[in-house]
């Protein structure tokens, strides 16, 4: 399975010719370092919540266009869409299959945010390897310890290093994929990862700093 992170959250997940689109959020098109035809191939996308860092509808509209996708996500962000005319299958928890890909939806909580109400949220489970918590650190992902690879937020305004720091540690994964870093300038994301890689490292975790959009791992 190959991951390719295109700014900020929005991954692109590949599997025995099929892909999967997380979150193509306004940071990953704003400079133009992204285009929406990059991902020409995607068969679903899938939404996680409706903030603007996550989903950008603009780009959003073109992907769909672009083969068809399929949009996955939860009531919340289906009423949005329904407002620009793309339609939502709605799944919020449970068992999802989706071809070569096994996906299991988790209901979480938003991490807490200054002076605004929290999005209804789902994190995922893919083939049992890979967690994407989305923008929580809940307890309720907690069972999932042990998982191969954790995609995990480093930067926010809700976030500082000893939060990330404790709770990839009780997650304990094999491997850690950085994301939530498209709002800060690439000095600060190269600072930044310098700053996890070693400390999460000396732990046994190994520290992939995809700093640049396109940049992949692939897990076998």
């Amino acid at each position: 399975m190959k991951i390719t992170k295109y700014i900020h959250s929005c991954l692109l997940f590949e599997l025995d010719g099929q892909q999967i689109l997380f979150d193509p959020g306004k940071f990953s098109f704003n400079e133009g370092l992204v285009q929406p035809e990059a991902f020409k191939d995607v068969s679903v996308v899938l939404i996680t919540h409706d903030h603007p860092d996550h989903l950008d509808v603009a780009a959003l509209k073109k992907i769909v266009a672009l083969r068809q996708a399929v949009v996955i996500s939860n009531r919340e962000v289906a009423a949005e869409l329904k407002k620009h005319g793309l339609a939502v299958q709605l799944h919020e928890e449970g068992p999802l299959e989706l071809g070569a890909f096994q996906l299991q939806a988790i209901p979480v909580q938003h991490e807490a945010i200054l002076d605004s109400p929290l999005p209804q949220m789902t994190a995922w489970l893919v083939n049992d390897t890979v967690l994407n918590p989305a923008d929580s650190f809940a307890h309720n992902l907690l069972p999932f310890a042990g998982v191969e690879l954790l995609i995990l937020p480093v930067t926010a305004p809700f976030l500082t290093e000893l939060v990330v720091a404790d709770f990839a540690l009780k997650m304990r994964p094999q491997q850690i994929l950085p994301v939530h870093d498209g709002y800060i300038k690439p000095f600060f994301v190269q600072q930044r990862y310098a700053n996890y890689g070693p400390y999460f490292e000396k732990h046994g975790i190994t520290f992939h700093r995809l700093a640049e959009p396109g940049a992949a791992i692939t897990l076998t």
